[in-house]
């Protein structure tokens, strides 16, 4: 008796332990463990070891000096610079604002002291690079230099940070919400009446989040003063995106969509957006793909529109666009497809004659 009590307690047991680790749980779980690990690899990949490539340089320089301090410049080991010369200084203090260099080298005609240029609200980190591989190369010449910051960061975003943690919090808000649409749903794959009812309600939620964000960087903390509305416009656009994408991912994959929209916009997007190192500071893979993704179009649009009156900002709005139509199209003709593959089954389970009568019984 008591053995046979002993084994029907080990065999409840061992069914509470299946029932709460089911296969289902367990590759779950190692989903999330990928995640993990991609999480660390990717930000301490990007992060470990910033080395300057091609920083965008522009240069004035007497007539018989520029073309050998273009080559002398350009062949620095590493490869550091990309020298572009212009012929005086306001030209290259309007590339400069207009975010088509990260620094300006005005090189004295009479004197030993040059001059640099930088625009520390484009971002601190290439600014400083620039700044620091410039003075080493004047040092070999017996130069001095000055560096003149033409346009800084606000007083409440002092390493030009703020932008970017405004547009993750935007991209996180945006996906975390199409999630949740999803899960209370019950994680069931939606139909295409359920994903476009989704896409809907992801306008006024980004419309929204668009307000709060601009409202928070604003009056409130005085981060990224001015340019509210713009700030409401750019802030709907990046959540509507990151939502929008997240509908349709999930619409594919189901709870996997979750994962690969965290491996999208988290994993890869952030470390890569330009928001702590631009991209001439970071490993090539990062370098190439940042731009391409919403998080580093998103930092780009709010960083030109409030610091640079909006120059350079096209081809990030066009790649913003692009991920939010591409999300509405998948999430539209994954839905349509599967309503469709699953007509014919219900067609063929339904009954093809008429009923027995009620009184056949």
């Amino acid at each position: 008796m008591a053995d046979a009590t002993g084994s029907s307690t080990k065999t409840g047991a061992w069914t509470e332990v299946r029932d709460a680790i089911t296969t289902r749980a367990v590759l779950v779980m190692v989903g999330v463990l990928l995640l993990q690990l991609g999480f660390a690899l990717s930000y301490m990949g990007a992060f470990h070891a910033p080395e300057p490539h091609r920083i965008p340089i522009t240069l004035v320089a007497p007539q018989a000096v520029r073309a050998d301090l273009v080559a002398r410049l350009d062949a620095l080991p590493g490869d550091p610079l990309h020298v572009t010369p212009v012929q005086d200084r306001e030209k290259a203090r309007a590339r400069l604002l207009e975010r088509r260099t990260d620094a300006a080298l005005i090189v004295s005609v009479t004197g030993r002291t040059d001059t640099l240029l930088v625009a520390s609200a484009g971002g601190p980190s290439a600014a400083d690079a620039a700044t620091k591989i410039v003075q080493a190369v004047e040092r070999t010449q017996n130069r001095a230099l000055v560096v003149r910051d033409i346009r800084s960061p606000a007083a409440g975003d002092s390493r030009g940070l703020s932008s970017f943690y405004l547009v993750l919090s935007w991209t996180i808000g945006g996906y975390l919400a199409a999630s949740a649409l999803n899960m209370a749903a019950g994680s069931k794959r939606p139909t295409l009446l359920r994903s476009l009812v989704r896409l809907a309600a992801m306008l006024p939620y980004a419309l929204v989040s668009g307000i709060g964000g601009a409202i928070i960087v604003g009056p409130v903390l005085h981060c990224l003063p001015g340019a509210f509305w713009e700030l409401v416009g750019i802030g709907t656009l990046v959540v509507f995106a990151s939502g929008a994408v997240g509908v349709a991912l999930q619409s594919l994959a189901g709870t996997i969509g979750l994962g690969l929209t965290i491996l999208i916009f988290t994993i890869l997007g952030n470390p890569s957006s330009g928001g702590v190192y631009p991209a001439s500071l970071l490993p090539p893979f990062w370098a190439a793909i940042g731009q391409a993704l919403p998080p580093g179009a998103g930092t780009t649009v709010v960083r030109n529109t409030v610091y640079f009156d909006g120059n350079n900002t096209t081809g990030a709005l066009w790649i913003l666009g692009a991920w939010a139509f591409g999300g509405i199209v998948v999430a539209i003709l994954s839905a349509a497809l599967r309503d469709r593959q699953q007509r014919p089954r219900s067609e063929a389970a339904a009954p093809t004659g008429p009923g027995p009568r009620p009184d056949a019984y």
